[in-house]
């Protein structure tokens, strides 16, 4: 790890290119998922890449360095009003994500920092080291009443910067000293490092989990999720977490049809043999940059099924690509998405994903001695 001007940390090997280059057309970087760095909304210029015919003669695109930046927020805990999210306070240990999921809703909140939604996105890491020490700020505030908040709303809280990091451990020790209800949406095996906190959290009703699984394909997760577990790591990562003790749901998100609905009865069969509670599911979503990142990715991961996704995707909104209506964003509109829904309905039953959503203790919480809450005795 070297100190690098503007960050705290760059991991990375010295012929890597400058985040600012855009790659040649449909090249991407290896173990990226974007294939481009394309300009975000709120840029003065946009940034046009070109095959100037290297690419192809080199035979392998480029690795592309992941540079950690520190994020000097003030507070930690971000709150939102949407109908269509069942909860309203979230932590994000980490702004972009190494994951690199070409289908991530988060890519767009790049553009608000100035870089690209696209490559930028996976290897432009703002991290969160003061997390901890803010969230106790949070809970020490005078009058405040604990409610149950979601790690990893936005992007992934155990993505692989986190291994080296640990922020995300940090922030769950202060939520077990304060005995405060947390609930998490990963699709890291990482997660398992931390059932020391999480085991018995979750034995006094403080925790529970999501885990997304995409694919039971390898390849196809491979290609769409480039740095995130492999299908049977996440798989583990469900059975580890049942296994301590935690509610889990499978999340299948996104479901992209003509890729991988055709695995839904699959992938909750093997959640449900893993020890998965319960399941739920999103259609894949492409608003603002991310269309163009999708197409850029189906044009040269799926060049045959490409023409097919786009038109399914569109007969589920409205002959649009996206349809951002509250109650239809997620879940898509018209015969197909009925479909779809009508097979998740079935699947869930079939596999016995019933369970009801556990809910967690809030009346648990407490200051521990010594916090700027709480005064030690001595």
């Amino acid at each position: 790890m070297t100190e690098r001007p503007g960050g705290y940390a760059l991991n990375a090997p010295s012929t890597a290119p400058s985040p600012d280059t855009p790659t040649a057309p449909g090249t991407g970087a290896r173990g990226r998922g974007a294939r481009s760095n394309i300009s975000g909304r709120y840029e003065m210029f946009a940034r046009e890449a070109f095959d100037d015919g290297w690419t192809e003669a080199d035979g392998e695109a480029p690795r592309l360095a992941t540079t950690i930046l520190k994020d000097a927020s003030r507070s930690i805990v971000a709150t939102n009003s949407s109908p269509d999210i069942s909860f309203d306070q979230s932590i994000n240990p980490y702004r972009g994500c190494e994951h690199g999921c070409i289908y991530c809703y988060a890519r767009p909140s790049h553009a608000y920092w100035g870089y690209s939604p696209g490559l930028d996105f996976e290897s432009i890491i703002f991290a969160k080291p003061d997390g901890a020490a803010l969230l106790e700020q949070h809970f020490n505030r005078p009058g405040y009443t604990p409610r149950p908040i979601v790690i990893g709303a936005n992007t992934d809280a155990w993505q692989p910067v986190e291994k080296q990091l640990e922020h995300t451990r940090d922030i769950l020790k202060v939520f077990a000293r304060y005995k405060h209800p947390v609930s998490f949406i990963t699709k890291s095996a990482l997660v398992l490092r931390d059932l020391d906190i999480l085991g018995p959290m979750a034995a006094q009703g403080l925790a529970k989990g999501a885990i997304s699984i995409t694919t039971l394909d390898r390849r196809l997760a491979r290609d769409m999720e480039p740095r995130a577990a492999a299908p049977h790591r996440r798989l583990d990562a469900v059975r580890g977490l049942a296994g301590a003790g935690l509610p889990v749901t499978v999340m299948m998100a996104p479901i992209i049809p003509a890729l991988n609905d055709s695995e839904i009865e699959a992938v909750f069969e093997a959640a449900a043999e893993a020890g998965a509670a319960n399941a739920s599911y999103v259609l894949l979503r492409l608003p603002l940059e991310i269309r163009e990142l999708f197409r850029e990715w189906l044009a040269a991961k799926r060049p045959d099924a490409a023409a097919r996704v786009m038109s399914l995707i569109r007969q589920m909104r409205g002959g649009k690509d996206y349809d951002a209506r509250w109650g239809v964003r997620g879940r898509g509109d018209g015969p197909l998405a009925q479909l779809i829904a009508k097979r998740i309905r079935a699947a869930v039953k079939r596999y016995g994903l019933t369970a009801p959503r556990a809910e967690l203790d809030i009346s648990r919480f407490e200051r521990p001695l010594g916090s700027a809450g709480q005064p030690s005795l001595f």
